[in-house]
């Protein structure tokens, strides 16, 4: 699969830009060009390639480029963090949902439910109880985007559960863990995958929003987020300053995006060319 997706032009791209925000936020722990939180009065809206600072500096004299290193290693964080916890309540509530025997049509309600909950209301929400933080954020992205998971999930696994070899186990005395381990999810892992790699996509914009707003990353910490509210009310006099961030959440998006559409190519043989062999499809005893 790996192949197939570095293969295809689009899978390339994501790759070389989920690589290259890795890349930065590794470097950032233990090099950046100048310190990211440190003001300095006599430097202020260098211009790039000029003093050292290669991406120039902001109205306090902090170095742009050094923030935007510090800004990628939050950004890699909080998707990665948000993913995890946006797999653990989406196949949890799935699981919960598609199993009758656990209450499942009262579980996919909440999951309804859930689905309409604002990430935004509910980081507000959290923010107003426990303060605006990394964690913060984190918990309402996983879990605004864990519901989507779990809807997507929930169809694919009921289809599962209703396959002769389920019944067959089923017949045979197993558990309904050992089905959900053996049978269930093995099935729906590609579908889980290509669901989590669009969930980091959604996390970076929605940290940057969160940050925004101030419910996410809390200053000094460096966030791509809290840059382009700090800069852009100086937009019309140095316009280039809030390029540099801008440009930091965008590609980063496209890049997961592009990352999750090549992942989906690979794995569903109806994506295939035509002409194509699609891979053989094994099912689980």
């Amino acid at each position: 699969m790996t192949r197939r997706v570095l293969r295809s032009p689009t899978g390339l791209a994501g790759a070389v830009v989920v690589a290259l925000l890795v890349l930065g936020a590794l470097v950032s722990l233990v090099w950046t060009p100048f310190d990211p939180t440190l003001v300095d009065p006599a430097s202020t809206w260098l211009p790039p390639l000029s003093g050292g600072h290669l991406l120039g500096t902001d109205g306090s004299g902090r170095d742009l480029a050094s923030q935007l290193l510090a800004g990628a290693r939050v950004t890699a964080f909080t998707a990665a963090t948000a993913t995890v916890v946006a797999a653990v309540v989406g196949v949890g509530l799935a699981v919960l949902a598609a199993v009758p025997r656990h209450g499942g049509e009262v579980v996919a309600h909440l999951i309804d439910v859930l689905v309409a909950l604002p990430t935004l209301l509910l980081a507000m929400v959290l923010a107003a109880v426990y303060g605006g933080s990394v964690w913060t954020a984190v918990v309402a992205i996983g879990i605004g985007t864990g519901v989507n998971v779990a809807r997507v999930a929930r169809a694919e696994m009921t289809s599962v559960l209703g396959a002769d070899y389920v019944l067959a186990a089923e017949v045979a005395g197993a558990g309904t863990g050992r089905i959900v381990r053996r049978h269930v999810l093995p099935n729906v892992a590609p579908v889980l995958v290509v669901q989590l790699s669009l969930v980091l996509a959604l996390a970076v914009l929605a940290e940057a929003a969160l940050s925004y707003l101030g419910f996410g990353t809390p200053p000094p910490t460096p966030s791509w987020g809290r840059m382009l509210q700090d800069l852009q009310q100086y937009v019309t006099v140095h316009p280039l300053v809030v390029v540099w961030p801008g440009c930091a959440i965008a590609v980063v998006v496209l890049g997961f995006t592009l990352l999750g559409d090549a992942l989906r190519d690979a794995i569903d043989p109806r994506m295939r060319l035509p002409g194509q062999a699609a891979p053989a499809v094994e099912v689980l005893p």
